[in-house]
């Protein structure tokens, strides 16, 4: 059963009762539908919800990018609805996974599992391959692009890896006979310090997220580095570090069968 739902924040449902009840949330440029494969084979062990994060896909845009606002944004719309019988797990790449770490150490009863793909908690020395990629989707101007087709070969300049083009021209909706940026791509630029930042201790609640921890990373990332395993197990001291082989960043759409597999065995024991 897949189910979407807009508002200020967009969702869509796969699975049904009796699957684990997890949230997915995605990294920058990216939309809850990216799992949406990951979502469907996890059936029926998991119930998903795959949501758009501000400023991403159908969801709302904001004036401004805060962690702790869209978490605690987040942590509301799951407590109106989803998580409404209480804890579901939490599955955040990139992006995704600092607001879903700040959810689950200022919300920590919303929160039975937390998995963090590809990311630490703290500040991301390199945010260059973001400003490569934002300044050239703001260069391609698009009342000259009729068809995707069109968009992907004026990208392919700037942005030569076919892969990288296809993901995020998933951002590029056709509205009428005109082709418009879905993601608020002049925020997310303009703000691209705070998205590689962390918040601090003040703003994190408690600060402990006692619970259980996988922390996945790309054995080809450097976004988890032996110097960030101290602050995250401080901050989350029943982490589980696992390295997928061959995996980049983006380990759920480079290595899906060990992404899936790495989910099911943490989030159904």
């Amino acid at each position: 059963m897949t189910t979407e739902r807009t508002g200020t924040l967009h969702d869509t449902e796969v699975g049904g009762p009796g699957g684990a009840r997890t949230v997915f949330l995605h990294g920058l440029f990216g939309q809850g539908k990216n799992f949406t494969q990951a979502a469907r084979t996890l059936e029926p062990d998991l119930h998903s919800l795959l949501v758009d994060l501000p400023n991403h896909g159908r969801s709302a845009w904001t004036d401004s990018v805060d962690y702790v606002d869209v978490a605690d944004a987040v942590a509301d719309h799951l407590r109106g609805g989803f998580a409404a019988d209480g804890p579901v797990h939490l599955v955040g790449h990139s992006m995704g996974g600092k607001v879903a770490m700040v959810l689950a150490l200022r919300h920590p009863d919303l929160v039975g599992r937390l998995v963090v793909v590809d990311i630490s908690p703290t500040a991301n020395g390199g945010t260059g391959e973001f400003e490569h990629l934002l300044d050239s989707l703001a260069r391609l101007d698009v009342d000259a692009v009729a068809r995707r087709a069109d968009a992907d070969r004026l990208l392919s300049e700037d942005i030569p890896d076919e892969r990288v083009r296809g993901f995020l021209l998933q951002n590029l909706r056709s509205h009428g006979a005109d082709f418009r940026w879905q993601a608020n791509l002049a925020l997310l630029r303009a703000e691209l310090a705070t998205i590689g930042g962390f918040p601090d201790a003040s703003q994190l609640g408690d600060g402990v997220f006692d619970h259980p921890v996988l922390w996945l990373a790309g054995e080809r990332s450097s976004y988890v580095r032996d110097e960030h395993d101290a602050t995250m197990r401080r901050l989350f001291p029943r982490t589980r570090l696992v390295t997928i082989k061959g995996a980049g960043h983006w380990v759920h759409s480079e290595q899906p069968e060990a992404f899936v597999s790495a989910l099911r065995v943490f989030l159904t024991a």
